[in-house]
């Protein structure tokens, strides 16, 4: 039960961090709110090592941390491309799903044999990701990208107008956008995987790794975008909010990973666009659709079925 309440935990805050991330990238770029995320990711994490470091890291641990963080940019990276030559629905719920999809796969060739009611949350996780998800990627800030945090599991932001979530006069590559879809929901399986697998004898040093590398890779197209100027005011304390929730959803979800079964944490995980169309709800006043309401009771029977398969 701990598992899934952290799980669940962990998908408010990612949530949260996409909402604050997404409105922070309407009036600043999105590689500087993404910098400056990172920045604020890594110094929450570096806070928090002390507390759960008490063991020396395995070379092994590390490879895995380094490799979830690599991911999880390169996960946004391929979600910006797809969100680039095609519709933000596209892309968006291929991402979410994908991601959940991969890390269930990867729980079970690795022997994991959740219950059969716990088995049954995950079929229907599917559709309430996918519903939540196409939702909040309808309105999504057409220029710019998604305004999500990079090395995160990137999300499409409610609440933002747009059409078809591509550029004026740039041509539809639904294909595409299938593709960076699938690409990126296997790099943020990633994440999540290569987290679950560092396991817990190394404490907190695998989330400090994924976080270094990280930053290094949003220092990277910042120097190369020649985007290193960090954003002040409004958009910068929004950025840094969004980078404190996404280190809060990361080590909430890291501590799920190693109290429960992979494919069952993923998918609670992967519920995080529900907590962002409720924030935009409450705190912009955005309609709840037929779609999204659907896809919010989906993830409630979800959750409930996956608690009392848990609790069985």
């Amino acid at each position: 039960m701990l598992a899934i309440i952290l799980a669940l935990a962990s998908a408010i805050s990612y949530g949260s961090s996409d909402f604050y991330a997404g409105l922070a990238a309407r009036t600043a770029s999105v590689i500087q709110v993404t910098l400056l995320a990172s920045v604020s990711a890594a110094v929450v994490v570096l806070a928090a090592l002390p507390f759960a470091a008490d063991h020396r890291p395995s070379g092994a641990a590390l490879a895995w941390g380094a490799a979830a963080g690599a991911g999880g940019t390169l996960g946004a990276l391929a979600l910006y491309l797809g969100f680039r030559y095609a519709a933000f629905s596209v892309a968006g719920p291929l991402s979410a799903v994908g991601t959940a999809g991969f890390s269930v796969l990867a729980g079970l060739l690795w022997g994991e044999r959740p219950s059969t009611l716990d088995l049954i949350g995950i079929v229907v996780a599917l559709p309430a990701i996918l519903a939540v998800s196409a939702s909040a990627a309808g309105e999504a800030e057409p220029e710019g990208g998604a305004g999500q945090e990079a090395g995160r599991p990137s999300r499409p932001v409610a609440g933002v107008d747009g059409e078809a979530g591509q550029e004026a006069g740039r041509p539809s590559r639904p294909v595409a956008g299938v593709v960076a879809g699938l690409i990126a929901g296997a790099c943020f399986a990633l994440l999540l995987i290569g987290l679950n697998r560092a396991g817990s004898g190394s404490g907190l040093w695998p989330v400090a790794a994924a976080e270094a590398a990280e930053l290094a890779m949003a220092a990277a197209a910042a120097a190369l975008t020649r985007n290193l100027r960090l954003p002040g005011g409004r958009p910068g304390r929004l950025a840094v909010i969004a980078g404190a929730a996404g280190a809060a959803g990361t080590l909430l979800y890291f501590f799920a990973s190693h109290d429960g079964f992979l494919a069952v944490v993923a998918v609670l995980t992967s519920l995080y666009p529900a907590s962002t169309i409720v924030l935009a709800r409450i705190l912009l006043g955005e309609r709840l659709t037929r779609l999204r309401l659907t896809g919010l009771a989906l993830a409630g029977a979800c959750v409930a079925l996956i608690a009392v398969g848990g609790a069985g």
